[in-house]
């Protein structure tokens, strides 16, 4: 696979598979996405006391549910963002290539592929692999996941010690 960037951190994965950045967040990337949520109906409530639509209680209660909807899209894929860019060495990333190497190691037991199998022909995944690598730098365009299991994974050296591979 070809060097997409330079990273400070060893790279893990290019195209993480969407239930292993879920999997691999860490305390701090749930409480950003929390914290997110909370700020879109507080906000609107903030709006509302100080600066008052003069509508009823009923379409109040609508644009604090639409505020929640915003802050809930947005504190996920913020931290989703932050788990991704663990992978991609972009931010400090030693817990997730410990996790990374005890994954590997278990399903190496299992006689399993790191990456999983896929039943689509190797020309659609790597279609697949090209739309979704670094998708989660552009999130604030069109949020794409990474869904197809495929072997087209850049990676360090080192992250998976030579006599493991």
């Amino acid at each position: 696979m070809r060097k997409l960037h330079d990273a400070p951190f060893p790279v893990i994965d290019t195209d993480p598979i969407f239930g292993r950045v879920i999997r691999y967040m860490r305390v701090s990337d749930y409480v950003l996405g929390i914290s997110l949520t909370a700020v879109g109906p507080a906000f609107m409530y903030w709006m509302e006391k100080y600066q008052p639509s003069g509508l009823g209680r009923k379409y109040q209660r609508h644009g604090m549910l639409a505020g929640g909807l915003v802050g809930v899209c947005a504190g996920f894929m913020s931290a989703y963002s932050c788990s991704s860019a663990r992978f991609w060495g972009t931010s400090e990333n030693a817990r997730e290539i410990k996790m990374y190497r005890e994954e590997y190691r278990r399903l190496k037991a299992e006689g399993k592929s790191m990456h999983g199998t896929s039943s689509l022909p190797l020309s659609i995944q790597r279609i697949s692999s090209e739309y979704s690598t670094g998708a989660f730098l552009n999130f604030d365009v069109a949020p794409w996941f990474n869904f197809v299991n495929h072997p087209f994974h850049g990676q360090s050296d080192g992250v998976i010690p030579d006599d493991e591979k």
